[in-house]
């Protein structure tokens, strides 16, 4: 019987407003718009979700343990739009039965495009969530479930300031082609690198927790579909499936806003999230935050991941954000002005390092390190998303808090802002 590993996204982006190609202001962002979509998913999922999951959690005395990513994104947004989600998550923190991982800061493509900046980015996410939560991120999940076996490498390498290696494993999509005839219920290990294992925290293999997409999907995506041969999915039934399961995990990894936003509170989706913890416990089923699985169980298998997988639409690939010339096009030349930016900003910062505060050299690194954020945040996924051409089944998902008419409109509008950041760049 397997233990459960709940976790859940919770992401929001810097929405652009509408750049015109004569626009020169450097504010790009559409504060108002994004205010509004943070305080309502707020007042649908984050809040109500987050003090039911406050109040299982004290019910069963700490039986009941979960596990959150939040970008950078979404803390900057909760703190500016909505910090009475932050109050909750940090209650919830206090309980000590909830895990908090580590990720990119600004939800972005940097591992794709970018080592250097992927490192950064970790970093500064790493911070956050220490400055708010308490802890410091020992499992990691890269956007979007984004993996590969470089991935894996990456993490290996990286260490604490004392030198020790950060990471205890990563959460990535269990993927068929890559399992085959296996089942996603046991930690896994990604394959040797020249002969040797991939280490982790206390020189232990690197874990791998694969998300059971079928499990994890009959909540996310089928839980309100009249139309699917399991409906209605009750606590009773799910319960019963997951203790039948053979393994030492099952990992249930979904997007947060599935609580209240996709699935609607007439769907009764927060009453069988209320009556599941009960219902898995009283048939000996029991819960584990990421670490814990990852410390408890050793692994029992290799996931050979050559290529990237993803957790979006059914091909399970990057495609949803790189499958056409206009992503591909915006994404290089996004990321062409990574270093022209930090290479600015290092001679600014050389500059200014004896000027005093208000003098010309200090307002011009200032003003570069505002440039630096801005770029940032464009390099979130989600610009690059709203740029997807997919149809059928995928293009309801990308419609989704989407601010654009179409695909072409939304790279139109990117490439503007793009050509303002170039200009104050070169000013």
């Amino acid at each position: 019987m397997p233990s459960v590993v709940l976790y859940f996204q919770v992401h929001q982006p810097f929405r652009l407003r509408r750049y015109s190609v004569f626009d020169t202001d450097p504010n790009y962002f559409d504060d108002s718009k994004n205010a509004e979509i943070c305080r309502k998913v707020a007042s649908r999922c984050y809040l109500p979700a987050t003090r039911l999951f406050l109040d299982l959690v004290k019910r069963f005395d700490g039986a009941l343990k979960l596990s959150f990513s939040i970008s950078g994104t979404a803390l900057d947004q909760f703190e500016a739009f909505a910090p009475e989600v932050l109050d909750v998550f940090q209650e919830l923190a206090r309980t000590g039965c909830c895990e908090f991982l580590g990720e990119t800061s600004h939800h972005s493509l940097a591992f794709v495009h970018s080592r250097e900046e992927f490192r950064e980015q970790v970093e500064l996410h790493s911070r956050r969530i220490q400055h708010h939560f308490g802890q410091t991120p020992a499992v990691f999940r890269n956007t979007e479930l984004i993996y590969s076996n470089q991935l894996a490498y990456e993490l290996s390498l990286m260490t604490d300031a004392a030198g020790r290696r950060r990471w205890l494993g990563a959460l990535c999509e269990g993927t068929d082609t890559h399992l085959g005839y296996r089942q996603p219920n046991v930690v896994f290990k990604p394959p040797k690198h020249e002969g040797h294992d991939l280490l982790g925290r206390d020189n232990k293999p690197l874990g791998l927790l694969l998300k059971n997409y079928r499990f994890s999907d009959d909540i996310a995506f089928r839980f309100s579909n009249r139309g699917w041969g399991e409906w209605p999915l009750t606590p009773e039934k799910f319960a019963g499936w997951i203790n039948a399961l053979e393994g030492s995990v099952c990992n249930l990894f979904m997007d947060y806003e599935t609580f209240g936003e996709h699935q609607w509170v007439d769907t009764g989706i927060f009453g069988f999230l209320a009556a599941l913890p009960e219902k898995l416990l009283a048939g000996g089923g029991s819960f584990l935050t990421p670490s814990e699985a990852l410390t408890r169980h050793a692994p029992a298998g290799e996931f050979d991941v050559p290529q990237f997988t993803s957790w979006a639409d059914t091909e399970r690939d990057l495609s949803a954000w790189n499958g056409n010339a206009m992503q591909a096009n915006a994404l290089d030349e996004v990321f062409r002005l990574e270093k022209p930016i930090k290479d600015k900003l290092a001679r600014l910062a050389r500059e200014a390092k004896a000027a005093a505060p208000g003098t010309p050299a200090a307002r011009r690194l200032e003003s570069a390190a505002h440039l630096l954020a801005d770029w940032r945040r464009l390099t979130t996924s989600d610009h690059f998303y709203y740029m997807c051409t997919k149809y059928f089944a995928d293009g309801d998902v990308h419609k989704y808090f989407n601010p654009y008419d179409s695909p072409y409109d939304s790279y139109i509008n990117f490439m503007n802002v793009l050509d303002n950041l170039r200009t104050r760049l070169a000013s």
